[in-house]
């Protein structure tokens, strides 16, 4: 199974990019297909009608046929302002924009349709950024993704890491084991072929 695994940030130190790899390697290891994306990769401009009306970007383009091409997804999002970063409404605006006259990619939902999404969050609070959860999930639903219902929320994400940025505590690594299993199981469910 395909499984593709990012994080709504590109800075340095992001507890959620940290998250993002630490669970592409669980993946990995219990035998999936890992992709795992860096955001900070692409140069995907802020979403702009009259941008996109001369011609959608060449790194959209990427990220649609990559997102397209893996049926289960990992999505670690930040909590900013008690909701998900402009990074990632961004990314998901782009990727669900249809390319007019592209008899391919003039479907809006292409690259989200059907997708089975795993949502994970990190945040040196408490709360582990919930509240981040709790705006990402009806986008994604709108976006027609199959949301799994397990989730984690990782707090006090500056103690969650060891020196090599696996998880430290057992009970976070089968936390997040346990979405990964999910999302997976699902996906092979909906995608038998």
């Amino acid at each position: 199974m395909k499984l593709l695994v990012f994080a709504g940030s590109t800075r340095t130190a992001s507890w959620n990019r940290k998250l993002a790899t630490a669970t592409a390697n669980l993946a990995r290891a219990s035998g999936a297909e890992v992709t795992h994306l860096e955001l900070g990769d692409f140069d995907v401009p802020m979403y702009n009608a009259d941008l996109e009306s001369r011609g959608t970007p060449a790194d959209v383009m990427r990220l649609k046929e990559i997102t397209a091409a893996h049926p289960a997804w990992i999505i670690c999002t930040p909590e900013y302002n008690a909701s998900y970063p402009a990074l990632l409404k961004n990314t998901l605006d782009w990727i669900s924009s249809p390319v007019k006259g592209d008899p391919l990619w003039s479907d809006e939902f292409r690259s989200t349709r059907g997708k089975v999404v795993g949502v994970l969050s990190a945040s040196p609070g408490s709360l582990g950024g919930l509240r981040s959860q709790s705006h990402l999930v009806p986008l994604l639903f709108n976006l027609q993704c199959w949301v799994a219902p397990k989730t984690f929320a990782l707090a006090r994400a500056a103690d969650a890491f060891d020196a090599g940025g696996a998880l430290a505590s057992e009970a976070a690594r089968n936390a997040v084991q346990a979405v990964v299993e999910q999302v997976i199981t699902a996906a092979r469910r909906l995608n038998p072929d």
